[in-house]
């Protein structure tokens, strides 16, 4: 097992990275402090992996030493565990979701010491970290990635909430998790596609600060798509020692953290342009981080040479690269103006100077933009 920590003083946590861990509660029960869990998951994930984590609840000894009881078995102070399964998909990451989390937390009768358990991708992951910070102004809540993309990148940082019609993650909050354990066993289930837009997430961190993490994605990007333990193992702490790295320095993106979001602002306007429904998450960065590339090198900041290294890498991972037909300009422009990076009604992106090295420019030029989507070389 690699163990990551993530170091924000009293509220530091530990993301764990190995085989087996879902029924491993040794390596994670010490994170549930209190006498209700719920278990949050989907349609997909939880008839895999639900029952496997519910069970090694019960497995293990409370953290007090007195052991667990399902609500009403012997004398030791009652345990109760209780699951929620949510629609799967981008296109129910929404209030309503969140509704239906805390409705599952109330009849659970679930006290400030409890804990929701999120097992799922990024979607379930951002759902239920956002229902643990509102419940009673905060609760805890565990990470359990089943995803790729979320063992990489969304799982790890305390970014949650969830879609509005207007536009992607406007409703949230910063909500740190108690734990991130992250079972490579899950990725066996996991569809090919749902892989590749995984992959997409490990080369933005490449991308914004490891120019030798982009060529050692090159070098194994077959072993990735074999999925490779080794392989997948080394760009999960990676990808998690990087963040970690710079959310400690951070949290709440004043400044560094931003640079995370290479790519996401084109991306993010794609998804919500397509309604959540045409592509997973990953593509749609795998797009925006192309669209990134070519803004900066058409702005003089870099070269094409690593744009067009860039393009070649997330091909090669089989990564969509070109804006869906029948999306305009015009209409990608105005979902990225309601970016939550923007200033005072002007984009604020970020670009590159080259691989491995990002930044945040103001007032971007909107002309550029649109030439960037359009491909108008100058």
């Amino acid at each position: 097992m690699t163990s990551i920590e993530v170091g924000l003083g009293a509220r530091r946590y530990t993301i764990r990275i190995g085989s087996g861990l879902l029924g491993d509660a040794p390596s994670w029960r010490d994170a549930i402090r209190g006498g209700h869990a719920l278990i949050v998951s989907d349609g997909n994930v939880a008839p895999l992996y639900a029952q496997r984590l519910r069970d090694a609840l019960f497995d293990f000894p409370l953290p007090s030493g007195e052991g667990a009881r399902r609500t009403g078995e012997g004398s030791a102070p009652a345990f109760s565990v209780d699951t929620l399964v949510l629609a799967a998909g981008e296109a129910h990451k929404n209030l309503d979701a969140v509704s239906k989390v805390l409705d599952a937390l109330a009849r659970l009768g679930a006290t400030r010491d409890a804990c929701v358990l999120a097992l799922g991708g990024g979607v379930v992951g951002d759902i239920a970290g956002f229902a643990a910070a509102c419940w009673m102004r905060g609760i805890d809540f565990v990470q359990f990635p089943t995803t790729l993309l979320a063992m990489v990148d969304s799982s790890v940082g305390g970014k949650t909430g969830v879609d509005h019609p207007a536009g992607k993650n406007l409703i949230g909050a910063f909500h740190q998790p108690r734990a991130v354990i992250a079972d490579l066993a899950t990725l066996a289930t996991l569809p090919d596609r749902e892989l590749r837009a995984g992959l997409a997430e490990a080369v933005k961190t490449a991308c914004i600060g490891d120019a030798k993490f982009f060529a050692w994605l090159e070098a194994h990007a077959d072993a990735l798509l074999a999925r490779d333990v080794a392989a997948l193992t080394h760009a999960i702490a990676t990808c998690c020692d990087f963040k970690a790295g710079v959310v400690e320095r951070d949290e709440r993106e004043a400044g560094e953290r931003a640079l995370l979001n290479f790519g996401h602002t084109f991306g993010h306007a794609i998804e919500t342009a397509t309604g959540y429904a045409a592509l997973l998450h990953g593509e749609a960065v795998a797009i925006g981080l192309v669209l990134a590339a070519r803004l900066s090198a058409q702005l003089g900041m870099a070269g094409e040479r690593d744009a067009q290294r860039l393009q070649n890498l997330l091909e090669r991972l089989g990564l969509p690269v070109a804006v869906p037909p029948g999306l305009t300009p015009d209409a990608l422009l105005a979902r990225m103006r309601l970016d939550k990076k923007n200033r005072a009604h002007a984009l604020r992106l970020i670009l590159w100077r080259g691989i491995g090295c990002a930044e945040i420019v103001e007032a971007v030029d909107e002309t550029a933009v649109l030439a960037a989507i359009l491909d108008e070389r100058p």
